[in-house]
């Protein structure tokens, strides 16, 4: 039996939850989310908190109620709170700015880099070496983040390029003669 799927969902009192048949809808202060449950998923509400089941007791039944408990839960903190990812870019020269709806990186190219900003999430700037992608779905916060890091990945031996803010370069040494 999955133990992730076993684990209540609390859903706090700001946020809305409405279970129509496989669809789930997700309402919150920052905005509202819908994702269709698998079919060997059963969700169910009772009061503030969500039950998730395994319909059918096969190995692919039970990995699908665990990761049905994840993306619901990922939902109802999405809406409520918002998921955010810090990018730090270190290099001499290297920065991000944002004009209108197009972060401008300057990352050692031969020419300036300009990445459009989607509408399902903000990007902020607050240094030039700062980038901070804000929104409410975990996966596509994260996917984002992960396409400007990829610009120019940090590094080994000087820690040059975009890095996320926890992340730890292990740093190589230089070639000796």
């Amino acid at each position: 039996m999955s133990r992730i799927a076993n684990a209540p969902i609390e859903i706090p009192e700001a946020v809305d939850v409405q279970v129509n048949g496989q669809t789930v809808t997700v309402k919150g202060k920052i905005g509202t989310m819908d994702w269709e449950v698998h079919e060997d998923v059963a969700v169910s509400i009772d009061g503030s908190v969500m039950q998730i089941k395994a319909l059918k007791e096969t190995k692919s039944a039970v990995a699908m109620s665990g990761t049905s408990r994840a993306l619901l839960n990922n939902m109802v903190v999405g809406v409520s709170q918002g998921f955010e990812r810090k990018l730090e870019i270190v290099g001499v020269g290297y920065r991000a700015q944002i004009s209108g709806k197009v972060l401008n990186l300057s990352l050692g190219h031969s020419h300036p880099i300009n990445f459009d900003i989607p509408d399902d999430v903000t990007i902020e700037t607050p240094s030039q070496t700062e980038v901070v992608v804000k929104g409410m779905d975990k996966q596509r916060v994260g996917q984002i983040a992960a396409n400007i890091r990829a610009y120019r990945k940090p590094e080994p031996y000087k820690g040059k390029g975009v890095k996320y803010a926890d992340e730890i370069i292990v740093r190589k040494e230089a070639k000796k003669s």
